[in-house]
């Protein structure tokens, strides 16, 4: 089967590197990450993630990805396998920087493996709401950062 990407994109009214501090610090997911209540490790290439996947509609389960690749206030990426390899997911958080204080925060996921596309299209709704969830979590977090910061400096 084909490989199928789902995604989420948003706007968020503040400096990539206000964003990227609540991306990077895992340890904080659980305080504002509706889609990861539960998260421990570190972003660092081949490490492995500890994290509670809790979908809308769906029952909570761990997942361990390993980290593939990250580049500071843009991306982090990582890898997932389940089902012994029948499914193989990269999932992605990306940053493009559009001015000083605006960006689009691309939250999304590309399925592969022979069951990679049927496992996309049967869960495509929760992961859809899943992904929009955790987006407009992060623009909530970071434009109120970027204004308590922006108070403090006038």
């Amino acid at each position: 089967m084909a490989r199928v990407k789902l995604e989420h994109r948003i706007g968020i009214q503040a400096p990539a590197e206000v964003i990227w501090e609540s991306l990077v610090d895992v340890s904080s997911w659980e305080s504002w990450n509706p889609v990861y209540p539960r998260a421990e490790g570190t972003i660092r290439i081949g490490n492995t993630l500890n994290l509670l996947l809790d979908l809308p509609g769906q029952k909570p389960r761990e997942i361990h990805p390993v980290i593939l690749d990250w580049a500071p206030y843009d991306h982090i990426h990582w890898r997932l396998s389940l089902l012994g390899g029948w499914v193989r997911t990269i999932r992605y958080l990306e940053i493009e920087v559009l001015t000083e204080t605006g960006c689009i925060f691309s939250n999304g996921e590309i399925f592969d493996g022979p069951l990679g596309g049927y496992v996309a299209k049967r869960y495509r709704r929760p992961i859809r709401e899943g992904m929009a969830a955790m987006g407009e979590a992060l623009q909530l977090r970071a434009e109120a950062a970027w204004r308590e910061r922006q108070a403090a400096t006038t």
